[in-house]
């Protein structure tokens, strides 16, 4: 009855109570559970419009841009999921012993072990009676006494400053000088953020305006993260495509974003560009060739670069190295680097670190206007601060043992260790799925997913659109039903009408990743056999 019950509605009409009975049967079917009467579903359709109708808040009343986000990662596979996981904990018999999630880039819940170092000394501020005790290293010990004293009260319980705590804003700009080669950074341009995330939403806060033709458009790629999709449906900003190529491992072309600017600017003001290097979920690394022609581009047509670089140590393949929008720019010279307007963006969540949990994250703005960037330093004071916690973390991640202190082997045993084996889970997950007849898996040289392309039969394609399933979901929703597998379809981040793929994280630990990938090996052949 469970599921049973999250497919009602409290609208009441018969339209509408028509859609939501077939919907029901739908995602009965998938699941395995028999159909449930009408007459019940309708009755407690009536009974849920009549409680609801001395509400304030119903879900015509509510604001309509919620209604239209959604964010696949989390979506009703990962629901479905959930429920599997409760199922066999109750006992219910299923083809397999466990769900295997490979639908979030959550590194610790795949089994990634946290860094040493950044764990002792967040021990030490969390608990400062600590740094009496011997056990604890003393450069971990002076990092603690040193974010504490810049922190209210020596606590990491109290409010930072809005832009984030002072010290650890100054060695976040410290460290983009040494990862740009010594191109300046004012640590006045950083802003500490709940994980990037929240910085990526707020610059988009700050961007979208107008009504119209004259209603803010972005520029966001295809196939791409759905925070960016989820955020403008919840600003009510237009949505502007452009396509990676996959024939070319995900790159950009510059022609095709010529070519979605110039049909954007038909029915919307196309105001920023937004690129996610290294890709999520593609996987892919850009040349530093392609971000020169992406920067040239936003300077001559005048638009604001966002450039979300959270997996920049996540680089596996030959031949392929993290460029930061930011290094490029300026070595552009001041034709750019005095006019292009940039904000990039980077994270504790993701590279060697995988500390999601902590939100901790920055962003950096470059030529933003005054008058906008008091604006903005407003809108981040309105939420008084990012997570004091997240705030530290991110100081150790850029200020991280040096040669000749304490930690410095073990945190660069461990850094190293944790790179080497996502670099060798890329890669084999490339080469099992690019064994598998009727899927392609372009190369994952950086980030930590593969988006391979699948081959659907045209009698699957049928009976999905039947149960008004997207094809690409209903193949996902059998795996996970058949084999325990949790992937993200590709449908959740966009693709080229008339194809069809899935996300998968390269983060299980490997024995249990070659495990889902014979998994998924199998289903595909069992699926494609079924279907032909």
């Amino acid at each position: 009855m469970l599921l049973f019950l999250k497919c009602t509605d409290s609208r009441g009409t018969h339209q509408h109570s028509e859609i939501i009975y077939k919907r029901c049967i739908c995602r009965r079917a998938l699941s395995g559970v028999s159909e449930p009467p009408r007459g019940l579903v309708q009755e407690k359709m009536t009974e849920n419009a009549a409680f609801s109708q001395n509400k304030v808040l119903t879900i015509d009343t509510m604001n309509p841009n919620v209604k239209k986000m959604e964010y696949a990662v989390r979506g009703p596979i990962v629901q479905r999921a959930m429920q599997i996981e409760k199922e066999l904990r109750e006992g219910v018999k299923k083809p397999f012993t466990e769900v295997i999630k490979a639908n979030i880039g959550d590194a610790h819940a795949m089994g990634q072990q946290p860094i040493t170092f950044f764990r002792q000394v967040l021990a030490l501020c969390s608990y400062p009676e600590l740094l009496n005790d011997n056990m604890f290293p003393e450069d971990a010990k002076s990092r603690a006494r040193r974010i504490l004293q810049a922190c209210g009260g020596n606590s990491l319980g109290a409010y930072s400053a809005s832009q984030g705590i002072d010290c650890v804003r100054q060695d976040v700009a410290r460290y983009i000088e040494r990862r740009d080669g010594g191109v300046p950074c004012d640590p006045d341009n950083v802003y500490l953020t709940t994980g990037a995330s929240n910085g990526i939403v707020t610059m988009l806060q700050l961007l979208v305006c107008g009504e119209g033709a004259s209603k803010t458009g972005v520029m966001i790629s295809i196939p791409q993260y759905p925070l960016y999709s989820a955020a403008l449906a919840e600003l009510g900003a237009v949505q502007v495509n452009y396509y990676l190529n996959e024939d070319k491992c995900w790159s950009m072309d510059l022609s095709e974003l010529e070519r979605s600017l110039a049909e954007a600017r038909k029915h919307c003001n196309p105001k920023a560009l937004c690129v996610i290097n290294p890709g999520n979920p593609t996987g892919q690394v850009q040349s530093r060739q392609c971000i020169e022609d992406v920067i040239r581009f936003a300077a001559k047509e005048h638009l604001f670069l966002m450039a979300d670089e959270v997996y920049q140590d996540n680089v596996y393949a030959e031949g392929c190295q993290f460029h930061s929008f930011k290094k490029v720019l300026f070595e552009l010279g001041p034709q750019y680097s005095n006019t292009v307007e940039l904000a990039s963006f980077h994270s504790t969540s993701k590279c060697y670190m995988g500390e999601c949990g902590f939100r901790g994250g920055y962003m950096e703005v470059i030529n933003m206007d005054p008058e906008v960037k008091a604006q903005l330093t407003k809108l981040v004071s309105i939420r008084l601060c990012a997570p004091v916690p997240g705030q530290a973390l991110m100081d150790l991640v850029v200020n991280s043992p040096q040669p000749g202190e304490p930690s410095y082997t073990t945190f660069m045993k461990e850094r190293t260790a944790t790179l080497s084996l996502l670099a060798e889970k890329a890669k084999l997950t490339e080469e099992i799925l690019n064994t598998v007849p009727g899927i392609t898996c372009n190369p994952v040289q950086g980030a930590m997913y593969s988006f391979p392309n699948i081959s659907l039969p045209q009698k699957a394609i049928k009976e999905a659109k039947a149960l008004g399933q997207v094809p690409d979901m209903f193949y996902c929703m059998k795996m996970l039903e058949e084999t325990g597998i949790c992937l993200v379809p590709g449908s959740g981040f966009g693709q080229k009408d008339g194809t069809y793929h899935f996300r998968m994280t390269i983060l299980p630990p490997t024995d249990k990743l070659k495990i889902l990938l014979a998994k998924v090996k199998e289903f595909h052949l069992r699926f494609t056999q079924q279907y032909s």
